[in-house]
């Protein structure tokens, strides 16, 4: 890449993050951008736990564990971890009113890397243990990259969202 290319693209970047009249609250930030982005991170981590402990205990009244799936269906553990991450993540932004087309965005940040580690491990290519890593270390950057793709969604206080942007109607308005 070009040095002017790579100006051009961090001038891009630190102009996004710059408070513009068409942005109804007008203050956009990196501060607010890495906030969203460390809260989704809290609760995907949050999801796997709060959905993984009584998933757990589901399978053990069953007669199995996490474990024994593990052996058993290594696939179907990580896409149970990419769901357990997902929908809390989704629902926490739908609870903050980001309509459904970043939200699914968003989904798709976390399915995509695990269904890619599923594939690696299908065809041999990988074990278990390196799926899982694999499937969490993408993820990350991932979700990054979804929210870069949507600056304005991200770098907001989280009342842009619920001034009834997207499919979300505002509190109190007849739907």
């Amino acid at each position: 890449m070009s040095p002017t290319k790579t100006t051009s693209n961090t001038k891009a970047v630190l102009n996004a993050m710059t408070p513009t009249p068409s942005h109804p609250t007008g203050h956009r930030s990196a501060r607010r951008f890495v906030r969203h982005y460390l809260e989704m991170v809290v609760v995907m981590f949050a999801g796997m736990l709060v959905l993984g402990v009584p998933l757990e205990g589901v399978l053990r009244l069953l007669g199995t564990s996490s474990g024994a799936i593990e052996d058993s269906a290594p696939a179907a553990m990580l896409l149970q971890m990419a769901i357990t991450m997902t929908v809390p993540m989704v629902a926490w932004m739908r609870r903050h009113g980001h309509a459904w087309r970043p939200c699914n965005e968003m989904a798709a940040s976390m399915v995509l890397p695990a269904l890619a580690a599923m594939a690696l491990m299908g065809a041999g290519a990988i074990g278990f243990g390196t799926a899982m890593v694999l499937e969490h270390a993408v993820m990350l950057p991932a979700m990054l990259v979804a929210m870069l793709l949507r600056v304005d969604e991200y770098a907001c206080d989280h009342a842009h969202h619920r001034a009834g942007r997207g499919d979300r109607v505002p509190a109190g308005a007849k739907a």
